[in-house]
């Protein structure tokens, strides 16, 4: 059973029994056994979930404090036999001082315990009342266990804890221990040490942890959960791991705070799952974890290893940590169902409308920042562009009249060029030449007709033979035009191909490959498409002449078939050579892009995540086509990338050979597929 690098996780809420402590047991002892039918891997629960988090000074109590001892050895019993790795709070005695701690279970046995070190004695909160601090193990006069160093000039505590004795198991306690599952690292928190300038989730991130779990009991006050929520997305961001929350509710006591049982499980920043507060009932979520992701950000971001928080080198800091194996990850069948959200257009602004708005503006406003920059810098005083009536010569377009306005020139400096070959139809011809002509630039029609005639003629071409000669020759045609209007205007080039194309080669190499500044590289097809629309909607759309506006004529382009047009047309005039139906869906390409440039996905990978994002839209023996061709194309087209021109980065995934992506371009592909 392949795992692809997943682990699945849970947040268990418990309906607790404050001060209960064999109701609170069986309670947990279910949700256990739920787990194991759910095949999670590692199982978290509140803080104090033994007891309760509010027993305040019963926490004195002798009884209460064995009771959640043999409590701890009973669900221990609980877990022999089972698959999950299981967390759960309760209150332990050691050295006659009483700490707020993390248990680790599994099969049978005690782990570790890893205490709390900030207790809140603040407000609502009196927990130095009871509990000492795990900060006790971190100290050298604490006289707790450890490992002694010499560090040149004195002796230095590296304290791994202490030696302890509880529930029935000879373990260790300390906040400096992480957790071995499966290929998963796990360190652990609680509560407020989350809420601390510098938590212990970044100490154990560095030394190696990618899944922090964080044992909580929040109350509830107006506004708190939206903080609460942009501070784990925070943590789970910065230390590029991921995090689970996990806080109690239902049962506590009510006395002067109300706790909502708040969960939530992050991944590097973004939300897998989380409950809905305020129940009366127990509540349990999941989520399926990507380690290899985790994995391969953490070794691609360079700064992340390299000093720890504490100023020290990373790899002196690793070794602060005794590292504890708890087992195998569980047997889980990730084909049969998967716990996470597979996101099939992942450069796609998603959201509410205004939020896809405002992406859309942010990303344009990085485009024509970039270009008014460039032509201000280079004392530039026309823009040349090749308009096709296609979506990315649309786009570049936008991008050009836009920074123009900006810079507050005329948009008569910019000079639209159509060039009808031998596969342009009316409806791109018209498109082209109204929208120019609506937003107010200089328009220019040249047939490449005859000229590419001549060259064949030259050549030796048989026009009659539509390869890849026949279409080249146009689009090289093409760029001598634009590139000697742009001389003889004193100009720039402005080129109109996208990121899409450029990781599949789908340009012709010194053709359309080529300008003097390409303002969408770094935008995908299946993008350009959505900043269209936008732009359609926007008071740029609104723009009219001729009886037409320029939102009708951009919604015509979006719906017109994508294609180079450089083999003849249909004998009713509509376009014959469709792009997708020659090289496959660009949505496919896209979401094989994206993943595989960024967490540096295997094509079994790939392909396992692209059927689960595209179930029911593309059956598995069409992705797997397409993916092939992926992969070979982007092997054999880097030579096209390696000389790009400059262009504005505006996204995480870019190609060019100066910012994100250096790759030989004669790299064997072998392995690879």
């Amino acid at each position: 059973m392949t795992d692809f690098g997943f682990i699945r996780v849970a947040a268990a809420v418990p309906r607790v029994k404050v001060a209960d402590v064999n109701a609170n047991m069986l309670e947990i002892c279910g949700m256990i056994e739920e787990a194991e039918n759910k095949e999670i891997s590692l199982l978290v629960f509140p803080e104090l979930s033994v007891t309760g988090y509010t027993c305040g000074d019963l926490f004195g109590q002798n009884i209460l404090i064995e009771s959640a001892e043999k409590a701890v050895t009973y669900i221990k019993k609980q877990t022999r036999g089972r698959h999950s790795t299981v967390i759960i709070g309760a209150p332990v005695r050691f050295n006659d001082r009483l700490y707020n701690c993390a248990i680790v279970l599994r099969n049978g046995a005690v782990k570790g315990i890893i205490p709390k070190i900030y207790l809140p004695s603040y407000g609502e909160y009196y927990e130095s009342r009871w509990f000492s601090s795990g900060s006790d193990f971190l100290s050298k006069e604490s006289g707790t266990g450890g490992v002694f160093l010499s560090n040149g000039k004195d002796t230095v505590r590296e304290a791994f804890g202490g030696d302890i004795e509880y529930a029935g198991c000879r373990t260790n306690i300390s906040p400096n221990m992480l957790f071995k599952i499966g290929k998963a690292t796990v360190g652990i928190e609680i509560c407020e040490d989350l809420w601390t300038p510098v938590p212990p989730s970044s100490y154990h991130a560095m030394a190696g942890a990618q899944i922090i779990a964080n044992l909580s009991a929040s109350n509830e006050v107006i506004m708190k959960h939206l903080y609460r929520k942009s501070l784990v997305a925070q943590q789970s961001a910065r230390t590029i791991s991921g995090y689970i929350y996990c806080s109690c509710g239902y049962g506590e006591s009510t006395q002067d705070m109300v706790y909502a049982g708040s969960s939530m499980i992050y991944e590097n920043g973004s939300l897998m799952n989380e409950n809905d507060r305020f129940l009366t009932s127990k509540s349990m979520i999941v989520a399926d974890i990507d380690i290899e992701k985790l994995k391969t950000l953490r070794q691609k971001e360079s700064t992340f290893m390299s000093i720890s928080p504490d100023g020290t080198k990373s790899s002196e800091y690793y070794n602060r940590y005794s590292r504890i194996s708890t087992g195998d990850a569980a047997e889980t069948d990730f084909s049969k169902i998967l716990f996470r959200h597979i996101e099939a257009h992942p450069f796609v602004p998603e959201g509410n409308p205004s939020e896809i708005d405002r992406r859309c503006k942010e990303i344009t406003s990085i485009q024509v920042t970039g270009l008014a920059t460039r032509l201000a810098k280079i004392g530039c005083k026309t823009a040349v562009i090749g308009i096709s009536g296609g979506l990315d010569s649309t786009l570049a377009l936008i991008i050009s009249v836009m920074a123009f306005d900006k810079l507050g020139w005329s948009r008569k400096r910019i000079t639209g060029i159509t060039m009808p070959g031998m596969g342009t139809t009316d409806r791109t011809k018209t498109n082209a030449s109204c929208l120019m002509e609506i937003l107010g630039i200089t328009t220019k029609e040249i047939s490449i007709v005859e000229a590419v005639r001549q060259h064949f003629e030259d050549i030796g071409q048989n026009p009659e033979q539509h390869d890849v000669t026949y279409e080249n020759a146009q689009a090289r045609e093409r760029t001598q035009i634009l590139m000697d209007v742009a001389n003889k205007e004193n100009g720039m080039v402005i080129g109109t191909g996208d990121l899409s194309e450029l990781a599949l080669g789908w340009a012709t190499y010194n053709g359309d490959h080529m300008s003097m500044y390409a303002v969408n590289a770094s935008i995908p097809k299946t993008l350009v498409k959505h900043i269209v629309q936008w732009a359609a909607k926007d008071e740029f759309g609104k723009q009219s002449g001729g009886g037409k506006t320029v939102k009708d004529i951009l919604c015509d382009i979006i719906d017109t078939p994508i294609s180079p047009e450089l083999i003849p047309a249909e004998n009713d005039g509509t376009i014959k050579q469709k792009t997708e139906d020659l090289i496959g869906p660009y949505e496919l390409h896209d979401f094989f892009l994206y993943n595989m440039f960024r967490f540096g996905y295997s094509s079994s990978k790939l392909y396992f995540l692209a059927c689960k994002a595209f179930d029911g839209k593309y059956d598995c023996d069409t992705i797997e086509k397409w993916l092939k061709i992926f992969i070979k194309r982007f092997f054999s087209q880097q030579f096209k990338r390696s000389c790009m021109p400059d262009s504005p980065k505006v996204g995480s995934v870019t190609l060019s050979p100066r910012g994100d992506w250096r790759m030989p371009s004669d790299a064997s592909v072998d392995l690879f597929l």
